[in-house]
């Protein structure tokens, strides 16, 4: 069996979006449900102020064509970036067990004055990443080709 590339999706690319409101945010939320990613890849960098990590999200955008062709899921290597990030959070991990993996399920804002707020990324488990910014500002890049991923993650 061979990986899946993004010239077979049919004029789909890589995914390079960017959440400024509330709006834009429920999209990325969509696209980065039952992605997964190791504590390892998880970076703050307070002087930059930005936060970043690594996925490994499910290509929900692919589901009802990869149904209909009978063909694997496909997952792929994505960098979620926050800009303008004043305080990191984190419940429920720690930072010291860099191969622990989390599970991401959605991403929330909690509006605050003149534009500023928490961004809450809510993982399984009860593991959650509150990030103070000062700004919604959020990138999602997808960085490699997609590849078959071992099913569709299942919600109970």
């Amino acid at each position: 069996m061979q990986d899946a590339t993004f010239e077979d999706g049919k004029g789909e690319g890589p995914l390079r979006l960017r959440a400024e409101s509330a709006d834009d945010l429920a999209v990325l939320s969509a696209l980065v449900q039952d992605a997964v990613g190791k504590v390892a890849n998880v970076q703050y960098a307070p002087r930059r102020r930005r936060f970043s990590l690594l996925l490994y999200r499910f290509r929900w955008e692919d589901e009802a064509r990869a149904k209909r062709e009978r063909r694997p899921f496909e997952r792929v290597a994505a960098a979620l970036t926050v800009d303008d990030v004043l305080r990191v959070r984190a419940a429920g991990l720690d930072p010291r067990e860099k191969e622990a993996v989390f599970n991401l399920l959605g991403l929330t804002f909690e509006p605050g004055e003149d534009g500023a707020g928490r961004l809450v990324l809510a993982c399984s488990g009860g593991v959650t990443l509150s990030l103070d910014v000062e700004c919604l500002s959020v990138g999602l890049v997808d960085l490699t080709r997609p590849w078959a991923a071992g099913g569709q993650p299942q919600h109970f």
